[in-house]
């Protein structure tokens, strides 16, 4: 059946001297997860994961060829032999689950990041950088030679490490794509001008590497097509530029990507943009070559969008990063025919891109072990030495979490929710408008829980008396939390209280999205938390047709969702649907059936009809369950996890889940 279902994705491929076992792979992505600058235990847990679960290749992340272009404190040491050993571990673990393992390398031209790097950034023609505020300066002859002699050793240092190959980013207007774009690349000399002038830096680049590791060493090429700034690099010189490469034999395969640091919203994408994004820009570039394989990534997140992409004949191979970071078995399972036991990806970016804004090492919402293997012994879960009786207090993320993991370790597990469905507030999440990715989640849960015999009771409220008399030998509280009905606001902190807020026509984003409130046609939104749960529900309102208005605190709505990259696509499907922002303002008093909003730069004060205020504020634990236990001597073991214990967002909640239950 599987065999059927997915033939072409999992059929075999050749790329340079390699036979893959199979055309899912995994792409490369900053895990940000160095340590000294060194691969360690995270990194090796990471990755191997990944070759365990099937990948056929993995390409690790970005190492960078010279000081100019360290991006981040997670980069590995550039032009240092002191990794190769590091490196070897990982290959050689990788290697035994038959995964082809390839070292992406790259230079990000004017593109730097000086608070890492500490030196300037070097470019075709001293273009600003995109990154930040700084500029570049336009390199000399002897510094190209530098930059490639950089590259070169970088891949002989990867082929002692135990690669297989390398794959060169000239992606996202990176500094290949920089001599390679007419508008970048400004020089007059033999690197810049004509097409073949352009195209001097890489051939020169891939050449110089060919000779330096020989035939057996397979050379990729990243490259990415930006649909937004598309004068930057048009796809018709993707395509000329390619296939120039390809009639040398130059590369043995092109990764196609979208977005670049011109429109950095798109390199990757979230739910707010198409399912398999990149594969007609992938198509494109492999009707321009006829040796190298190419390879389509970018929002393919699942292996049914894979297997299209490969039997349409739009790629030869696929790359599936964020699907195989939120399941790092993907590929196995699919295989084996469980495709409904793959953990879902959400294209959230809150935990991948959105931790690596941060600088901080990536990890996954729905999957927390992602970038804790080394602690937790991978995705997978061992049977406890002794079963217990648990019981578990909530069905939201939490809860659904705890319960899962407690049963695939052998316990005894009852699951009690109040309401008809799991989920809690997350559910409510994911019925704001393309955000139903969340709903796919829950239902994994469901499915895993039924097939993992745990006892979900719902419509089942719990009181401490329920729980004493269950008798259970662990009790988990994952009660969640409610509205504050105060309408503190961080923007008047000395106030606890929003003054009207007991007059008429005051609702919470909760009952927005239940469908308990009874909403006017005017409504002014109050954001007081900058996330998913102010800006989803502001975009259910503008589509269904209301008149929206929102007032927030921060320089920009969305402010929380800016390290996902999707703060942009927000903003502009609420601006095209007419809603009104007023930033750095507070609601500094609600009227019943107008609002006093005050700005913070001129003090001014603006008085406003509308007919609904609808508050995203900060929850307050629901906690009385945990209070009323307090009071009780306690025969059981008690945990709080998610927001009883503290409001948060979802990843804190299923981190807390998940933890929880390993521990029992």
């Amino acid at each position: 059946m599987t065999e059927q279902q997915y033939r072409h994705l999992f059929s075999p491929v050749t790329v340079g001297h390699k036979t893959l076992k199979h055309r899912l792979n995994f792409g490369a992505h900053t895990a940000n997860m160095s340590v000294d600058g060194l691969p360690a235990e995270r990194h090796y847990g990471y990755y191997l994961e990944r070759a365990a679960g099937g990948a056929a290749m993995i390409v690790i992340e970005p190492v960078p060829v010279h000081q100019t272009t360290v991006l981040t404190r997670g980069n590995f040491r550039h032009c240092d032999d002191s990794v190769i050993p590091h490196f070897r571990r990982i290959t050689d673990a990788c290697h035994e689950h038959g995964t082809v393992m390839i070292q992406q390398l790259y230079h990000v031209g004017a593109h730097g990041e000086w608070d890492n790097s500490f030196s300037p950034n070097w470019s075709p023609s001293g273009l600003p950088s995109m990154h930040d505020h700084d500029g570049s300066v336009a390199m000399s002859e002897s510094q190209i030679q530098e930059i490639i002699d950089g590259f070169v050793q970088a891949a002989v240092r990867a082929k002692k490490a135990g690669f297989d190959g390398c794959e060169l980013m000239a992606a996202y207007n990176a500094i290949i794509e920089q001599f390679w774009s007419g508008f970048t690349n400004r020089r007059s000399d033999r690197y810049g001008g004509s097409f073949e002038k352009r195209m001097t830096f890489s051939v020169e680049l891939l050449s110089a590497i060919r000779n330096a590791v020989g035939h057996d060493f397979i050379i990729g090429v990243c490259t990415s097509f930006d649909p937004v700034e598309s004068s930057i690099l048009p796809l018709e010189e993707i395509q000329e530029t390619m296939r120039y490469h390809d009639e040398r034999g130059l590369c043995d395969y092109v990764t196609v990507g979208t977005g670049g640091y011109y429109n950095h919203t798109m390199i990757i994408p979230t739910a707010l943009h198409p399912d398999q994004f990149g594969v007609m820009y992938a198509q494109k570039v492999r009707e321009s070559v006829s040796y190298a394989k190419v390879q389509a990534e970018s929002h393919i997140r699942t292996p049914e969008s894979a297997n299209y992409a490969i039997a349409s004949g739009s790629a030869d191979m696929v790359s599936i990063v964020r699907g195989q970071i939120a399941d790092p078995h993907l590929a196995n399972k699919a295989m084996q025919g469980r495709s409904d036991d793959i953990r879902p990806c959400l294209s959230c970016n809150q935990m991948c891109w959105g931790r690596r804004f941060k600088d901080y090492w990536i990890s996954c919402l729905i999957n927390p072990s992602a970038g804790r293997e080394f602690e937790w012994g991978g995705d997978r879960t061992v049977k406890s030495p002794s079963r217990r009786s648990v019981l578990i207090v909530g069905g939201g993320p939490a809860g659904c979490e705890a319960a899962r993991v407690a049963a695939e370790r052998g316990h005894q597990v009852t699951l009690v929710e109040a309401s008809g469905d799991l989920g809690g507030q997350f559910r409510l999440a994911g019925m704001q408008p393309r955000r139903a990715q969340i709903l796919d989640y829950l239902a994994w849960q469901e499915r895993q829980l039924s097939r993992l015999g745990a006892d979900v009771q719902l419509n089942t409220p719990y009181f401490a008396e329920d729980v004493v008399e269950f008798g259970a030998d662990v009790v988990i509280l994952a009660t969640g939390s409610q509205p504050s009905h105060t309408g503190y606001q961080r923007g008047i902190p000395a106030r606890d209280e929003l003054p009207g807020i007991n007059e008429p026509n005051v609702w919470h984003v909760e009952d927005v999205m239940n469908r308990s409130a009874r909403l006017g046609q005017s409504i002014l939104l109050l954001d007081d938390v900058g996330t998913w749960k102010a800006g989803g529900t502001a975009l259910h309102l503008a589509e269904k047709g209301f008149d929206l208005t929102i007032v927030t605190p921060y320089p920009v709505v969305g402010k929380e969702i800016v390290r996902t990259g999707a703060d942009l696509a927000l903003r502009e499907h609420l601006r095209k649907k007419g809603t009104r922002f007023y930033t750095e303002s507070v609601v500094t008093q609600w009227h019943g059936s107008s609002a006093d909003i005050t700005d913070f730069l001129n003090g001014s004060t603006v008085q406003m009809k509308f007919d609904s205020l609808v508050l995203a504020t900060v929850n307050l634990p629901a906690d009385e369950l945990e209070l009323e236990l307090g009071e009780q001597q306690q025969a059981f073991e008690l945990h709080r996890i998610g927001d009883c214990l503290s409001p948060r967002q979802a990843p804190a909640a299923i981190y807390e889940g998940r933890k929880t239950a390993l521990n029992l």
